[in-house]
C-alpha cells in the first residue's frame, strides 16, 4: 500500500499545488501585503464589535429545513439580548442565522470568502467584509467570539469546528461554550472522538464532555443566555492585539512571520506532509509505520514535512533523516520553547497559529494522515476544504490504519454525502 501510494504521489509531484498561493516564488511582495491588508481591515472591522456569537454550518441548508429554522430562531433570541451574531455571510444556515438576527433588530454580521461558487452575501446581513485567504477569514470568524454555535455542515464545518477546539486545548483560545445542533448529526463524530482519539490519549475527555449537544433554539439559547464578551482575542494570542498606544504591533509580528515563512518554503520541491498524534511512542506500530514511510519517501527522494514535535512526526522525520533524506519541521511554540525533535535537517517555528497552518501546507504535494486528535482532525479537514472550495490544487490525501479512520469515513459518506 504504501508503494502504491508514493507512485501516485511522484505523479501528482509535476503538478502546480497551492494554499491560494500560486505556484512560484513564496516571496513575491503583493502576496504579502494583500495577506496583511486583510488583517489589518478585518481586525478593523471587528474592534466595533461586541458579544459576539459564531454560528457555522452548511451552506446547503434549504429554508424549510428544520436547523434553518432553529438557526434563525436562536440568532432572534440572542439579537434581542444584544448579542451580535456573526456568521460566514452567504446562504443556508448562515442565511438563517443573519435573518434571524436582522428581523429580531440585531447586528448581523457576515464575513465572506471569495469563492468560485456559492459564496454571495446574503441579504439579511446588515454589515461585511469580505476575503481570498481562508485562513485570514477563519481568524476573523473566531477571534472575537465569546461563543460557537455549529449546525450540521461539511468540511468547512469541521474545519472550523476543529480549529476552535484545537486552540482552546493548546491554550491559544479562552475557553468558551460551544454548542452543536443536531444529536443525530454530531452524535456518531463524538463517539469516533470517545472511542478512536480517546483512546489512544490524543484528545482529553473532559473537552468532549464540555460541548452541549442540543436539539432545539430553545436549548441552546439557555446554554448562552448568560455568555459575558471578555474582549480578548483569541487567535492573536503570543494575547491581546492592542498595546496601551493602541498601535497593533502584533500585525508586523504575523508580517514577520510570513516573510520568514514564505522565505523558508521557497526551493522546497517534491515534499510530503505527515500528520498525526504527537502522542505515539517509539514501541507504537504507528510509529513504526511513520518511520517507514520516511524511509520510503527518502529513498524516492520525496523531502519528508511534519509538525516537527514528538510521535508521529518524528518517526516520519526520524526515517528521513537517518536515510540521507530531507527532514523538515514547521513546528508551533506554545510557551517559551521550541517543540521540535531532534532528526531535522531544516526547521522553522511559529507563534501565531494560523500563520503555521498557512506554510506548513505550501509547499506539499500530498498528505498523509496517522491516527490523532483535534490538531490532526482540523488540519485534514482544513485540506479537504481547500481542496473542494478549489483554493488548493487536488492532491493525494491518504489515511492510514483502517481500524482508526474507518468510522470517520463512513460518517462522512453517510451524513455528508448521502444525507
Amino acid at each position: 500500500m504504501r508503494k502504491e501510494a508514493i507512485k501516485k504521489m511522484q505523479e501528482q509531484a509535476g503538478q502546480s499545488f497551492s494554499y491560494a498561493l500560486r505556484a512560484g516564488d513564496y516571496r513575491e511582495p503583493w502576496r504579502i501585503f494583500r495577506i496583511m491588508a486583510e488583517f489589518v481591515e478585518g481586525y478593523q472591522f471587528l474592534s466595533a464589535l461586541k458579544n459576539e456569537i459564531t454560528f457555522l454550518g452548511s451552506a446547503r441548508i434549504k429554508e424549510g429545513h428544520e436547523y434553518y429554522q432553529i438557526a434563525r430562531s436562536l440568532a432572534g433570541l440572542l439579537a434581542k439580548k444584544n448579542f451580535t451574531v456573526i456568521t460566514g455571510g452567504g446562504p443556508g444556515i448562515m442565511e438563517a442565522a443573519n435573518r434571524g438576527a436582522h428581523e429580531a433588530g440585531g447586528q448581523s454580521i457576515g464575513l465572506n470568502i471569495q469563492l468560485p461558487f456559492e459564496q454571495i452575501i446574503n441579504p439579511y446581513v446588515t454589515r461585511s467584509t469580505s476575503f481570498f485567504y481562508f485562513f485570514n477569514l477563519k481568524v476573523m470568524l473566531t477571534s472575537p467570539a465569546c461563543a460557537f454555535v455549529y449546525f450540521p455542515g461539511g468540511y468547512g464545518t469541521m474545519d472550523e469546528f476543529f480549529e476552535v477546539v484545537d486552540l482552546m486545548e493548546l491554550g491559544l483560545m479562552n475557553k468558551c461554550p460551544v454548542v452543536l445542533v443536531g444529536r443525530k448529526y454530531w452524535s456518531p463524530l463524538i463517539d469516533f472522538l470517545v472511542n478512536r482519539s480517546c483512546i489512544i490519549g490524543s484528545v482529553p475527555g473532559d473537552h468532549v464532555q464540555a460541548w452541549k449537544v442540543v436539539d432545539s433554539a430553545e436549548e441552546a439559547f439557555e446554554q448562552l443566555k448568560d455568555v459575558e464578551d471578555t474582549g480578548v482575542a483569541g487567535q492573536f494570542d503570543a494575547c491581546t492585539f492592542n498595546n496601551e498606544a493602541n498601535v497593533d504591533w502584533k500585525i508586523f509580528r504575523i508580517m514577520a512571520e510570513l516573510v520568514e515563512g514564505f522565505e523558508f518554503v521557497t526551493g522546497i520541491k517534491n515534499a510530503v506532509t505527515v500528520l498525526g498524534t504527537k502522542g505515539t511512542t517509539s514501541d507504537s506500530p504507528y510509529y513504526q509505520s511513520a518511520y517507514r514511510l520516511g524511509e520510503l519517501l527518502a529513498k524516492k527522494n520525496f523531502a519528508v514535512i511534519t509538525g516537527g514535535q514528538k510521535g508521529t512526526a518524528e518517526a516520519a522525520n526520524r526515517g528521513a533523516f537517518e536515510h540521507g533524506g530531507v527532514s523538515i519541521g514547521i513546528g508551533m511554540q506554545v510557551g517559551d520553547k521550541p517543540r521540535l525533535n531532534a532528526y531535522l535537517t531544516k526547521s522553522i517555528n511559529f507563534k501565531f497559529p494560523f500563520t503555521r497552518k498557512l506554510i506548513v501546507t505550501t509547499p506539499t504535494r500530498a498528505f498523509v494522515f496517522y491516527p490523532g486528535g483535534f490538531g490532526t482532525l482540523h488540519q485534514l479537514f482544513e485540506v479537504l476544504t481547500l481542496i473542494q472550495t478549489k483554493k488548493m490544487t487536488m492532491v493525494p490525501v491518504i489515511l492510514v490504519n483502517h481500524n482508526f479512520w474507518e468510522p470517520l469515513h463512513s460518517y462522512i459518506k453517510k451524513m455528508m454525502v448521502h444525507e
